[in-house]
């Protein structure tokens, strides 16, 4: 009869899973100490200019008191008052938020098109859309918006001497930047081309993790292109196109350079302001330094309100 082994060692038994409570703990300071450099920094580069911006907005600040040379008029809410009852401020937002539409959706869909494209392409003809998108982006405001004008020029245009010899006869000597419409679509034009990279490199990324079986799942299941990519892609990189959007609407919303340069401050009697534009008038052609500060303070809330709704409207979708 064997009598067991009463030497042998014992199997080792695994050490008990940490709760989902105690590794949450045990993550909870790692974090913090993670994020609070970045958010250090974000207090000092953000949070402290806006609270300054939101204190100049209740005085009358202007170029004496800049100076030193008068003392500060407490005004309270007059300058938000005066503000939100002008029918000019009104006017500069209606058109703001329309240029921004247009800029965002013109951004994404370009972006994402030539995202597509770019997953689908040889690698030779992906670095050379890659390359020209950008050298785009890189091109900074200013450099861009002279380009853009030079090309639109209405004498030595390249774009009016080429609709010309197309027999659009017209079009020669044609001014882009004169007509409010005409111009306001020749700024979304460069600020779209301008911008459109990010969301082209953001939005291939996401397409790239998507994992191969998922596409010729859906390819064999007799899904065309379109299908595919309205149908599987997209709906599975939605999260990188939040981030996208989101990050387009803040750009658009607050355009100055394209603006400024390209309708000479403006344009014809204002017809081309924003807000941007709007409030650099003010508060510094006009010296009402505290107006300005107004007019910037309701662009920051108007934009945080519609990221934060966008954002949740998502959010709601994914869950």
């Amino acid at each position: 009869m064997a009598t067991p082994n009463l030497l042998a060692p014992e199997a080792p038994t695994a050490p008990p899973a940490p709760s989902p409570r105690r590794r949450r703990r045990g993550d909870g300071p790692a974090a913090v100490r993670y994020l609070a450099p970045a958010a250090i920094l974000l207090l000092v580069v953000l949070a402290y200019p806006i609270y300054q911006l939101v204190v100049i907005s209740f005085y009358d600040y202007g170029q004496a008191e800049a100076a030193g040379n008068a003392p500060l008029r407490f005004l309270g809410l007059a300058n938000y008052v005066e503000l939100l009852g002008s029918a000019t401020f009104w006017t500069v937002l209606a058109k703001t938020v329309v240029f921004a539409a247009v800029c965002v959706v013109g951004s994404l869909v370009a972006g994402t098109g030539l995202a597509v494209l770019a997953s689908k392409v040889r690698a030779v003809p992906r670095t050379l859309l890659f390359l020209a998108a950008l050298g785009a982006w890189a091109t900074p405001a200013v450099a861009g918006s002279y380009i853009w004008l030079f090309l639109f020029d209405a004498d030595f245009g390249l774009v009016n001497e080429a609709l010309a010899s197309l027999g659009f006869g017209g079009m020669a000597g044609h001014s882009w930047t004169f007509g409010a419409t005409s111009a306001f679509g020749l700024v979304a034009l460069e600020v779209i081309w301008c911008s459109f990279p990010f969301v082209l490199v953001t939005m291939y990324a996401g397409i790239r993790a998507v994992p191969a079986e998922v596409v010729e799942a859906a390819t064999l299941d007799g899904a065309g292109a379109w299908r595919t990519t309205t149908s599987v892609l997209l709906p599975m990189v939605r999260p990188m196109l939040l981030i996208a959007t989101v990050q387009s609407i803040i750009w658009d919303f607050k355009v100055f350079t394209q603006i400024y340069v390209m309708t000479s401050g403006g344009g014809v009697a204002g017809r081309n302001l924003v807000l941007n534009v709007y409030a650099y008038q003010q508060a510094f052609a006009g010296s009402r330094y505290g107006l300005g500060a107004a007019i910037g303070v309701v662009m920051t809330v108007l934009l945080l309100s519609v990221t934060g709704l966008y954002v949740r409207s998502q959010r709601a979708g994914l869950a």
